[in-house]
């Protein structure tokens, strides 16, 4: 075989070895979501690559019988093609063994070169580019091929299928979308500029509602503003006027004896008509929520679905209250920047390596803002204020300081016990944790 056959033949089984990796890689790669909208869109080749990928075992298998018969060859062929020459060539300098085995080595180098840049590395880069095209394109030959080859392709599926339950193995792939899975997606959105950042932070806060229990959205118990059911006409419009919301409570002496609640919108309507608010009326009195702090921010949006509220009365394990919460609370959570007054942001960023942090943010809103991956004992609180607590072992006073990960928590203000603002200041030295 002269030169020029020989070169011909390496460039059609390179051709050949090609195709088979990109059939290989294209189908691997292809993702199941976007081929399912294209297969929804009616595109037929999308729902056959979709049928292959829930059987991929005898499309493999052509796949590998084709690599493996290609490259079989093409040792053959490039070893033939390319010694007599690289023997003359090492003749100059080396005796005719020397010679042998040098031309031997580098007919092997040079033919696994062309194999591996040529039909393994450029079509796998290529199919890993826009996979789900290329494999719709690749699927009609390579299930004629499957057809074609259906005895070897029988014989060693079946083979390989009696390897998987010796060991145990599963035979198909887990598809199963997870939240985790979903994350990453709109997080490498992000990154690329598909996805605006604070909507990707948008959808990372809904998957976080499973988690975040209720007290971290809460108004606690210190703020809320409530009336007790025999307060005086004028006590309830200096109330309404001070500390304008639009739920409040109506308890029985003390605040733990929750009787209802009164909206506002009927509370003004009452002072515009210039008519008395008592609050021994049935007609202004709304049966309350009662929630446990234990529940998450997804079961408390269940509970508002049930009861058709928009507001709860939030109990711990002793029946004493312990905050409120409301619907717009919960999707405030869910918003975050994106809602949130500035005069209402609980972590300020003062500069590069500082921030001023209510006590009583979420621990979850604390860490993404340090780009921390987790706090010490996170199981036992839920709150800035808690870590502090917890870490200290008592109520903390001003000056009070934790040092853990890389970051100093300073308390700057305590009000009646209530941590209100912290200073977090980063520093060099993430040493463990220090008093």
């Amino acid at each position: 075989m002269s030169l020029n056959q020989s070169l011909l033949l390496i460039a059609l089984l390179i051709a050949a070895s090609a195709f088979f990796s990109l059939a290989e890689i294209s189908l691997a790669a292809s993702r199941r979501l976007r081929l399912r909208q294209l297969a929804d869109d009616g595109d037929l080749r999308a729902d056959k690559v979709l049928r292959v990928q829930e059987h991929p075992g005898p499309y493999f298998t052509v796949v590998q019988i084709g690599l493996n018969a290609v490259a079989i060859l093409g040792g053959v062929v490039g070893e033939g093609a390319w010694s007599p020459y690289f023997v003359q060539f090492f003749l100059l300098w080396l005796s005719p063994a020397a010679a042998q085995t040098a031309a031997f080595i580098a007919s092997f180098l040079a033919t696994i070169s062309l194999f591996l840049v040529f039909a393994d590395l450029f079509p796998k880069r290529l199919g890993m580019n826009n996979p789900e095209q290329l494999a719709m394109r690749m699927v009609g030959p390579m299930q004629a091929l499957t057809t074609l080859l259906k005895p070897v392709v029988w014989l060693f599926s079946k083979t390989t299928d009696g390897l998987f339950r010796l060991f145990g193995l599963p035979a198909q792939r887990d598809e199963k979308v997870t939240s985790a899975d979903i994350l990453a997606l709109t997080e490498a959105g992000a990154q690329a500029g598909v996805l605006a950042r604070r909507e990707q932070q948008v959808i990372a806060n809904v998957f976080e509602l499973d988690t975040r229990t209720v007290s971290s959205a809460m108004t606690p118990r210190d703020r809320i503003a409530w009336f007790r059911r025999d307060d005086p006409d004028a006590v309830v419009r200096a109330r309404i006027a001070a500390e304008p919301f639009s739920t409040y409570p109506v308890c029985d002496g003390v605040i733990d004896h929750v009787l209802g609640y009164v909206d506002a919108k009927d509370l003004f309507q009452r002072v515009l008509k210039n008519e008395p608010i008592p609050l021994t009326d049935e007609a202004l009195l709304h049966k309350v929520l009662i929630v446990p702090d234990r529940l998450t921010l997804a079961e408390v949006l269940e509970q508002f679905r049930q009861a058709h509220e928009d507001f709860a009365v939030i109990v711990n394990e002793y029946s004493l209250v312990v905050g409120v919460v409301t619907l717009n609370d919960v999707m405030s959570t869910v918003m975050g920047e994106l809602v949130s007054p500035p005069d209402e942001e609980q972590i300020v960023r003062r500069d590069e390596n500082s921030w001023l942090i209510d006590g009583v943010t979420p621990i979850t809103d604390v860490l993404r803002a340090l780009q921390l991956e987790a706090l010490p004992h996170g199981d036992e609180y839920e709150t800035l204020a808690g870590f502090l607590m917890v870490m200290l072992r008592r109520v903390p006073k001003r000056t009070d300081a934790v040092t853990w990960g890389g970051y100093k928590f300073e308390v700057l203000d305590v009000d009646s016990y209530r941590i209100d603002q912290v200073m977090v200041t980063k520093i060099q030295a993430a040493a463990s944790c220090e008093v």
